[in-house]
């Protein structure tokens, strides 16, 4: 369902305030090369999944059953890179840990308080507007 207007102005606003705001943060948000790799690879194993439906029923059509245990295992390896492709993906404004760092508590402790300053912010934004 697209937005509204008056929603889009307040989106676009929003984004602006973020930009002017902290401009790091918010070109962190617009996307990495390992997102992007990550959805690549995404979009590949869905295809490679629909190739191994195809070879499953082509299989079942000729009646090979060695082309339909093909097809099968096809979609069988696609669908667990595709799953575990996805879980790997970074999250938008999410850097990867260095190699051999721990999961560092502060950065979770710093990302907490900034959604709760933005969440303060825009009540405050809301209670001044009357809503």
């Amino acid at each position: 369902m697209p937005l509204s207007e008056h929603e889009q102005r307040m989106l676009e606003q929003m984004e602006r305030a973020l930009y002017a705001e902290d401009p790091k943060f918010a070109s962190a948000l617009e996307g990495s090369g390992l997102r992007t790799y990550t959805r690549r690879r995404v979009y590949q194993a869905v295809a490679g999944f629909l190739v191994g439906i195809a070879l499953l029923m082509a299989g079942m059509v000729a009646k090979q059953v060695w082309l339909s245990v093909v097809g099968f295992l096809v979609m069988l390896g696609c669908a667990v890179l595709a799953v575990t492709g996805w879980r790997k993906a970074p999250k938008p404004g999410e850097q990867q840990p260095a190699a051999g760092a721990p999961h560092a508590r502060p950065q979770a402790r710093q990302r907490r308080s900034m959604m709760d300053r933005i969440e303060e912010r825009w009540q405050r934004r809301r209670d001044e507007q009357g809503h």
